[in-house]
């Protein structure tokens, strides 16, 4: 914060936005992850289910990407 305190009031004005726009965003997904673990325990349990039974295989980057 101190290289920022000795820049133009516009360029810290710009910086400020930008590190608010990041906080903010990082917060929208703890939120997010907070409310969807049971949904993600689910789809982990149904993905194992999936494993155990055959019907997956490993994936190839070169043809599945």
């Amino acid at each position: 914060m101190s290289r920022v305190s000795g820049l133009p009031s516009k360029r810290q004005n710009e910086i400020a936005r930008f590190v608010m726009t990041e906080l903010d965003a990082e917060a929208q997904w703890d939120s997010s992850f907070k409310t969807s673990q049971e949904e993600l325990s689910a789809l982990a349990a149904g993905a194992l289910v999936e494993r155990r039974r055959g019907k997956t295989r490993k994936m190839d980057l070169d043809r599945d990407f």
